[in-house]
């Protein structure tokens, strides 16, 4: 089998397993759950689903669906960012579903993977990857950074019920 084609399928499955154990902690949480967090200076749940949509915005959908990048970021951290259950598992499902939209074009167009996505757009701040980036680079950092945040997002949702349960 082909490297890239291995690559984007192994991406593939890292995602969809994220997207249902994250959905999954959040599904199990309370309103209160969502918006508290630890100490002061600590994310909520809401925070951490709102930056993991804010990175999916900037560094995806601006290439995928040609969105001119809106982000706020510094909202994405507010303390005490007000937040719904039901907007943190939407905005949770549709980033994930973002990233799973493009890992299958690029499944779909290995030869993608080496491209230069941002090369023509804005230069991009903010973020860990540059203009110059490969779409390889690109996902090769949303592996981490959503990881990252999905585990605290499970870690937050654990503190507060004690025990979760899995499907």
């Amino acid at each position: 089998m082909d490297i890239a084609i291995e690559l984007i399928e192994s991406m593939l499955v890292k995602f969809r397993s994220e997207k249902k154990w994250t959905l999954q902690a959040i599904e199990q949480c309370t309103q209160e759950d969502i918006t508290w967090s630890p100490t002061v200076e600590s994310n909520s749940i809401a925070n951490l689903v709102a930056h993991i949509s804010g990175a999916v915005h900037s560094r995806i959908e601006t290439i995928l669906l040609d969105i001119p990048d809106t982000r706020d970021r510094e909202r994405e951290f507010e303390r005490g960012l007000e937040m719904t259950k039901e907007q943190a598992i939407t905005m949770t499902r549709d980033a994930f579903d973002i990233i799973i939209q493009y890992l299958e074009r690029l499944q779909s167009n290995p030869e993608l993977l080496m491209s230069q996505p941002f090369l023509n757009l804005p230069p991009l701040t903010y973020s860990q990857v540059n203009n110059e980036t490969t779409a390889l680079n690109l996902m090769i950092a949303m592996v981490r950074e959503v990881h990252y945040h999905t585990g605290q997002i499970i870690y937050a949702a654990k503190i507060r019920k004690g025990q979760l349960v899995w499907q």
